[in-house]
């Protein structure tokens, strides 16, 4: 069977789609591909998003115009805006923005890698400030009625001029209050999913929460204190069952810079009970903002 890594796109390179010419291949998910492209209208280099008809089933062709729709619909500096979608003979596609940097899963890699194992975390404060810039934008699209469900370091996209953090990825994206139980599709990415999107699929803005959560705690640790585990199968059943016992170490535990109100912060956006999170992004947004303010304050 036909996967995105058997296939040659190399055929692909000079093709016009829509208004723009392929340039050359950027990078590839797990159903489709991402090309560098001139629009020739606008005289521009912009990002085409590529889903060949040989990988595609009703499902996955939903997935793929759901993106383009929840993402063109939001307008934010920190969400992927999207220019144009459509359809040739071989493939459905949309363009979008390209964004000139590496995504933020790129930074943590590096960090992690440092000779000097206290510069293995990325800056508190400038995690900080990024997850100001994001939860702000997933306020916004929470308002909007739209719950991403699949937050991650990964679809983060980190601008190299303006260090502005860019949202990407809203192919799992979900209307407020919806749900998959109907046809138990579980969708997100165990390691960042919220327990509620294992058990029963039902989600609103708190699933974003937790996901940021998740992704702060990794940002301030250099990685997840998870227990081992060898399969998504297998993490997600530790979730369900250690509930709020999931992660072995407060971030204070590994990094000397989080002081104990930033954990409390952090291990807040993560219960497992949505109910004992921050209400909203914005409520999660403002005790970082609230711990940014007392922290300058005791440097003054």
């Amino acid at each position: 069977m036909a996967s995105i890594r058997t296939m040659n796109f190399d055929h692909l390179i000079g093709q016009t789609v829509g208004t723009s010419r392929l340039l050359k291949k950027l990078d590839s998910g797990s159903m489709s591909v991402v090309f560098v492209a001139y629009q020739k209208t606008l005289k521009r280099q912009i990002a085409v998003k590529i889903l060949p008809k040989a990988l595609m089933t009703p499902r996955v062709a939903g997935l793929f115009q759901q993106e383009a729709e929840a993402a063109a619909f939001l307008s934010h500096p920190c969400i992927i805006p999207v220019y144009e979608i459509g359809e040739t003979d071989a493939f459905l596609y949309f363009t979008m923005q390209l964004v000139k940097g590496y995504s933020l899963a790129h930074y943590i890699r590096k960090a992690r890698r440092h000779i000097v194992p206290s510069k293995r975390m990325l800056p508190v404060n400038t995690t900080i400030r990024f997850i100001l810039k994001i939860l702000d934008a997933l306020y916004y699209a929470n308002e909007l009625g739209i719950i991403h469900r699949d937050i991650k370091p990964r679809n983060i996209l980190i601008e190299s001029h303006s260090q502005r953090p860019i949202i990407t990825d809203f192919g799992v994206a979900r209307s407020y209050g919806g749900s998959d139980n109907d046809n138990r599709i579980l969708v997100g990415t165990p390691t960042y999913m919220a327990p509620e999107q294992i058990v029963a699929g039902m989600v609103d803005g708190r699933a974003d929460v937790y996901a940021t959560g998740v992704m702060m705690l990794e940002m301030l640790c250099g990685g997840l204190p998870y227990p081992p585990y060898d399969s998504a199968v297998k993490l997600l059943k530790i979730k369900l069952r250690l509930q709020d016992r999931l992660f072995s170490k407060k971030p204070s535990e590994i990094n000397p810079a989080v002081d104990s109100a930033l954990d409390a912060i952090v291990l807040k956006a993560v219960a497992y009970d949505k109910d004992l999170r921050y209400a909203n992004c914005r409520q999660f947004a403002e005790a970082l903002e609230e711990h940014l303010h007392h922290s300058a304050a005791k440097v003054m």
